[in-house]
Formats: structure tokens, sequence, C-alpha cells
């Protein structure tokens, strides 16, 4: 278990580095996101983080999140689903989440703008990238990308696509991750450009490789070990 001061001094040292590569990056103006990802960690964990001053948390099992959203209640904390999306969730997911980043399913995508319609909500998403195509990772691949893109424009009007996320493979060498990052990037310009939306987000880039990820135009991190630990339970 980590003390309330060590998660203090974690959060303090990577918020100095973000700010670090988006200067070296040249956007000195953007604001990058810190997804704080909670995910298997307890709740005292947030409320700490909370304190001092962090509002953005990942998490990626359902009803976990949801007790902690009870057990916090704070109404200014914005918490992010970016665990595999299924359908029998969706009804869980939709109006719970501040941003929802692993949309890959027309299925679940139609299931979630069913609900958000029932509640009355308008949830912004994410769409998933299967960037470097590995069977055991969920995704969109490249090839899809635009008509999947145009399915979720035209038949769910409850969800806003605010842009892409991938999870690219893990290299000991974040270098060697940095040109999927830089694929994420030219497919969410691409399809700017095509299909003449906005997509202002690209969500990528963690512990080990987030300094990488924003020099090629991350503005979402996501980042857990670093300021929380080795997980507390086990999925």
């Amino acid at each position: 278990m980590l003390t309330k001061d060590q998660i203090s001094k974690n959060l303090r040292k990577i918020k100095q580095e973000i700010e670090e590569a988006k200067n070296q990056s040249g956007r000195k103006e953007d604001n990058i996101i810190l997804v704080a990802v909670s995910k298997l960690q307890p709740a005292e964990y947030i409320k700490w983080a909370i304190e001092d001053g962090h509002r953005d948390f990942g998490e990626n099992y359902v009803q976990e999140a949801l007790k902690k959203m009870e057990d916090i209640s704070e109404p200014d904390v914005n918490f992010h689903f970016i665990g595999r999306c299924q359908t029998n969730k969706a009804k869980y997911i939709a109006g719970n989440f501040s941003m929802v980043h692993s949309v890959d399913s027309l299925k679940f995508a139609k299931e979630l703008d069913k609900r958000c319609e029932k509640k009355d909500y308008y949830q912004d998403i994410l769409i998933e990238v299967n960037v470097a195509k590995e069977e055991t990772k969920g995704g969109v691949l490249e090839q899809d990308l635009e008509k999947f893109t145009e399915a979720l424009l035209k038949e769910c009007s409850r969800l806003k696509i605010k842009g892409l996320m991938c999870m690219p493979p893990y290299m000991e060498d974040p270098e060697k991750v940095r040109p999927y990052f830089a694929k994420l990037r030219k497919l969410k310009e691409d399809l700017e450009q095509k299909l003449k939306i906005s997509l202002p987000h690209l969500s990528m880039g963690m512990s080990s490789d987030f300094k990488q990820a924003i020099l090629e135009g991350a503005t979402i991190v996501r980042i857990g070990t670093k300021i929380f630990g080795e997980r507390q339970y086990k999925k």
C-alpha cells in the first residue's frame, strides 16, 4: 500500500514530466489530460488524488467503477471507461462515465446509444484502433476505420466521437512504440479531412511510453502504476 504523500509525490512528478514532454513537442498551449488509471486500486487512493487536486480517473471494470463512484460521490470528478466494451454492460456505462475510450463494436455502440437516449444523455466516446493488428487486443482495424466511423455518425446520434485511442504493443524501448502513435495521429488527421469532422483527442501513451505519445500528438495519457504502484487487487 502507498501512502497519501507517496501518491501526491507521484502525481506531481508525472505532471511535471507531461509538461516537459508537451514543451518539447512544441504544443505549449495544449492541455494534456492525465487519466490516472485506478482500476483494481482502492477507492482511498482516488480520494487522496482528488484531495491533491486531480480529477480524471480511468477504470476497466464497470461494477468496480460504479462502486467507487458511490463511495467517492464527488460531482466534479471525471471517470473514464477504458476497458473492453461489452454489449451487456452498455446500460451501466451510459451516463456514468465522462468518456468511453474503447468503442470498437457497432453492436455495442448501438446499444450504448439506445441506453443514452433513454437517459437523455449525450456520451463522449473515442474509437479504439488496433494499430498493430494484434489478435489479442480489441480495436477497429485501420482498413475498417473510415466505414466504422461513418456508421457511428449515421446510426448513433447520442454518441459524440471525440477522437481515437490505441494500445500499441509493449516494448522495453519506448522509442520503438512511437511509430504506432504517429500512425494513430495520421489516421485521425485523415478521418477529419475525409469526413469533415473534428476529432480533438488522441488517447495514447501509458506509464512506459507516455512521453513518446505526447511528442506524437497525444492529448490524453493513461497512467496507472507510476501513480498508484502495483495493483492492489486481482481480477
